[in-house]
């Protein structure tokens, strides 16, 4: 398959009914990310409640996940930093955002002629982004003072009651966003999981759903 333009990131736009959205990559650190997540996700929980317990059992057991966990966190945290610096500029805001996020019912029920044109990523994308990015600090913070509890000093322990408290409502807001994006990509939105599998989608689906970045990358209307 022959190529054609370069999209912003280096990735060219094929000819034909595929269009190129990721190259190699991006698409591994979003795996990476997505798995370094995942496991921090559910050691997190198993970590949290008592009735959760049987996760930490699953992965090895309490000691091995309050060894891992935070470990994993910054594998966590290195790639998301890795994200932002490669699509900082495809995430920066533009007028057609608001637009989107006015036409949000639209969206929901899958009216796509109805929405405004979009850029690499669409409001909602970037919403979501957002979110983990920079709920990412909270946790990293919050998380280094509960790495290292004997650390605080002795008149400030009260602290660790707090950073404990603020780590367990970012993850659960972190739990929630990662929910609804896994349903978008896989349910929601046929042809987003494609995009992170192989990199590519087809046309139809670029104009639909990016039409400004498709516009860019290939030249077409």
């Amino acid at each position: 398959m022959s190529t054609g333009s370069i999209t912003r990131t280096g990735a060219p736009a094929t000819s034909g009914d595929e269009v190129v959205r990721y190259d190699f990559a991006e698409r591994a650190v979003h795996w990476i990310n997505a798995l370094a997540y995942t496991y921090c996700m559910l050691t997190g929980l198993a970590l949290f409640t008592p009735f959760l317990y049987w996760i930490a059992a699953v992965l090895g057991g309490g000691p091995t996940v309050r060894f891992w966990h935070p470990w994993v966190g910054l594998v966590y945290v290195v790639a998301i930093l890795w994200m932002q610096s490669k699509w900082k500029g495809d995430m920066a805001p533009i007028p057609q955002d608001e637009l989107w996020n006015k036409n949000l019912k639209n969206y929901i029920e899958n009216k796509d002629d109805a929405m405004p044109a979009q850029g690499r990523f669409n409001a909602g994308q970037k919403m979501f982004w957002k979110v983990m990015f920079w709920c990412t600090f909270i946790l990293l913070i919050t998380g280094i003072v509960m790495w290292f509890p004997e650390m605080m000093p002795s008149g400030l322990h009260w602290l660790l009651t707090l950073f404990v408290f603020v780590h367990a409502v970012t993850a659960l807001v972190t739990i929630a966003a990662f929910i609804i994006h896994v349903y978008m990509s896989v349910w929601m939105t046929p042809g987003s999981l494609q995009s992170m599998t192989d990199g590519t989608v087809s046309s139809g689906f670029a104009r639909a759903h990016h039409r400004l970045w498709y516009e860019k990358v290939t030249g077409r209307k």
